[in-house]
């Protein structure tokens, strides 16, 4: 029998699940995600879905990993010091892709260097700035280099890392690696991201290995790439860069698995996000222009993914504009109040009944505060160090530790570096009171919407008189805001077809009166064309009404709420190899290899070089990800132009895929 493991990290929850044969489900399990340190969480859910199956730990034949950990780090700009080697650029072009934004201040040495777009050398590297530069530089983690047209000649690049790995012992992240295509600044930009996360993702796959072996399990461990594939931890380690928006991607792989879908949108609803992406001939679509995480555009492969910021979690506001007055969610996170009384039920619920007993409603009621234990400090001003140690370690009243307004701005600082989390009013909260969800604690979550339905609209009468009438308020909001999210994804698929801005063609007065399908002198009728796949563990209560807002079938698979973690380990693993071959003069035909360039005198012989080149670098990929009885694919897209009535090569850009299922998965041990 052959058990796969499938574990995927989320925002808020780690889910687990256990696969017989890649046919079926046998069991899935949910732990609370422990952003301190992600293996304990890990280690959780995969020790209660064992439990649950009954199954000895050494029958899991494969485990593989979806972790947010890349994608999080790089929007909160976390990450450890790197050094960038940037050769044969100006230090202009440091600006360039948001690349001086994203070193923040950390070492960078601009290095005489660099090729030709031919591949032809045009300065001579210079090793000894290199050798004495690195002779001054201390903490670095990990080095980025990135040499101009390195794509088309990396002998500047291989060299630079050589000196550096001699010298340092670090980590080294050398761009061409990391893509194929042009674009010196963002190819840099790239490798330095990587460089930042290699220290953190070492971390984070060891101890998942670690927590494997300690449960005992002793099956290689894979990891989910951006693009939905798998890789192996080694490979991770070396490239946690192609990690980002891994858990978003094995969604999609998952609900791919479960429903068989060829053509449909998948929306995934989580505690923070819902991200939405497209299924097309029954693989993600991926972004042509590469992966876009936080403020940073990069060259990484990556689902075509829209992420909004809106969740089960998601804090909702009060809107007191408008005589009727109304709410509107996110994109904060905020703990909800009906988990935040699991820890401290006496403190929640005493201040709570406080707040109730006031007559005026107080700016802060049915707000808690608590530090995050573990988290380094350091850097911290006098002021929010202060307010820091005021929080202290319990749960407390948002209103007990904010003394000035200003002190609300430090408390989102604190927020901002990981150190202090706030509860309040989600829809997580809503769906207790309403009985959609039953695991934590409704009575804090019904005082809580009690204390937020006090507020005063601009015609002064109260939000809701009672919590279930807000309740509903709060869930039919995060159900017309799906509505939009998905709206907007499908308005900007559909690309260059409508003029506008697909926010704007979402919200048009005339869209929203053809969803209610209007009757009048005109007829107006509007939905989406294609299902669909509503995934998350809230999916199943609020997606229905999302799907009737739509007029479309809302498929809504068993085991939605874990499809992360099936996505983990039912993926292919895949690799693809990209390369060029120019034509610098007549009659020449050079092929750009990691070796450096080769010339022929006619073209075909040079793509014939090239592709036997890229099949082997792919298929070894593959082969050292575990992958067994491998496919290898060629495309070949040819430029050519009319000159004198003669029909001239221009440039060939080969791409070799070699993809097949890990080998410990189709003939486990």
């Amino acid at each position: 029998m052959a058990l796969l493991l499938g574990v995927d990290t989320g925002g808020t929850f780690t889910d687990a699940v256990l696969i017989h044969n890649e046919t079926e489900v046998i069991a899935s399990a949910k732990a609370l995600t422990t952003r301190t340190d992600l293996a304990i969480g890990i280690g959780s859910a995969v020790r209660a879905v064992l439990t649950q199956a009954a199954v000895s730990p050494g029958k899991v034949a494969m485990a593989s990993l979806s972790t947010t950990l890349a994608t999080n780090a790089l929007v909160e700009g976390q990450g450890g010091r790197l050094g960038l080697v940037y050769i044969g650029f100006d230090a202009r072009d440091l600006e360039t892709h948001g690349l001086s934004n994203a070193l923040r201040g950390d070492p960078v040495l601009v290095l005489q260097g660099g090729h030709s777009h031919a591949g032809g050398e045009v300065v001579p590297l210079d090793t000894a700035t290199l050798e004495a530069w690195l002779e001054t530089v201390s903490g670095i983690s990990g080095f980025a280099v990135a040499a101009q047209f390195a794509t088309r000649n990396p002998a500047h690049e291989n060299r630079a890392a050589e000196i550096i790995g001699r010298m340092t012992g670090r980590p080294v992240s050398c761009s061409h690696h990391l893509s194929a295509r042009l674009n010196g600044p963002k190819r840099a930009l790239t490798a330095v991201l990587n460089a930042r996360l290699i220290g953190m993702t070492h971390r984070l796959i060891g101890r998942a290995e670690d927590v494997l072996k300690e449960v005992g399990i002793n099956a290689p461990l894979m990891v989910v790439r951006g693009d939905g594939a798998l890789m192996s931890a080694a490979q991770a380690k070396a490239r946690p860069i192609e990690t980002i928006l891994s858990g978003p991607a094995a969604s999609i792989v998952g609900a791919r698995w479960l429903t068989g879908a060829d053509e449909a949108l998948v929306s995934d609803i989580g505690g923070t996000t819902t991200d939405i992406a497209v299924l097309r001939h029954g693989r993600p679509a991926i972004d042509p222009n590469g992966a876009q995480v936080g403020p940073y555009r990069t060259m990484v492969e990556a689902v075509a993914m829209r992420t909004h910021g809106l969740g089960g979690d998601s804090e909702v506001h009060f809107i007191a504009d408008g005589l009727e007055g109304g709410v509107t969610l996110g994109p904060r996170r905020l703990l909800p109040v009906s988990l935040i009384a699991l820890d401290a039920p006496d403190a929640v619920h005493d201040a709570l009944d406080a707040q109730l007993r006031t007559a005026v409603p107080g700016e802060h009621d049915g707000r808690f505060v608590k530090a995050v234990a573990g988290v380094d400090a350091g850097g911290l001003s006098d002021r929010d160090m202060v307010l820091l140690e005021r929080i202290g370690a319990a749960v407390r009243p948002l209103a007990a530790v904010l003394k000035t307004r200003i002190e609300g701005q430090g408390l989102q600082r604190l927020v901002g570096r990981g150190l202090v989390q706030v509860a309040g009013v989600t829809p997580s909260d809503a769906s207790h009171v309403l009985g959609g969800l039953t695991a934590w604690d409704r009575d804090a979550a019904e005082k809580a919407l009690l204390l937020l339905g006090r507020r005063r609209t601009g015609a002064g009468e109260v939000l809701a008189r009672d919590a279930m009438t807000l309740a509903r308020m709060i869930v039919d909001r995060l159900t017309e805001q799906t509505v939009l999210a998905l709206l907007e994804s499908a308005f900007a698929e559909e690309g260059s077809t409508f003029d506008a801005n697909p926010s704007d063609l979402a919200r048009h007065p005339l869209m929203q009166r053809a969803l209610s399908g209007h009757r009048g002198l005109i007829a107006l009728q509007a939905g989406l064309a294609v299902d669909v796949i509503g995934l998350g563990a809230s999916a199943a209560s609020y997606y229905p009404a999302v799907g009737l807002r739509l007029n479309t079938r809302m498929i809504l698979p068993e085991h939605a709420g874990v499809a992360n973690a099936i996505g983990a380990v039912v993926g292919q693993v895949t690799f693809r190899k990209s390369g060029t071959v120019s034509a610098p003069s007549e009659g020449k035909y050079r092929v750009h290899l990691e070796t450096g360039p080769e010339d022929f005198p006619d073209p075909e012989k040079a793509m014939s070089r090239l592709e036997a080149v890229l099949r082997t670098e792919a298929a070894t990929e593959a082969r050292r990800a575990g992958a067994g009885e491998i496919l290898v694919t060629c495309d070949r897209e040819i430029r050519r132009a009319q000159v004198e009535a003669r029909d001239v090569f221009i440039e060939a850009v080969l791409t070799v895929e070699a993809s097949g299922r890990p080998r410990v998965a189709v003939d486990p041990a």
